[in-house]
């Protein structure tokens, strides 16, 4: 599957801070749990791309608005 594909599947995202002081993404649906812990940095890091992500997003929906169907 690529990033870009429409998906049926659906899941639980939780995140926040470990006692070892991680940042924990637990991600869970359909029978599979996923615990990712990360360093405070890289967290920081996959918030940015995050936060990009959003934008050039939010820049395709506005595109996609200004054209004629």
């Amino acid at each position: 599957m690529s990033i870009d594909k429409e998906s049926d599947i659906a899941a639980n995202l939780q995140i926040g801070p470990t006692s070892l002081g991680m940042v924990r993404i637990y991600i869970e649906g359909d029978g599979v749990e996923l615990p990712l812990d990360f360093d405070p940095e890289e967290a920081e890091e996959i918030a940015e791309e995050l936060q990009a992500a959003a934008e050039a997003a939010r820049e395709m929906m506005k595109d996609s608005k200004g054209k004629k169907r």
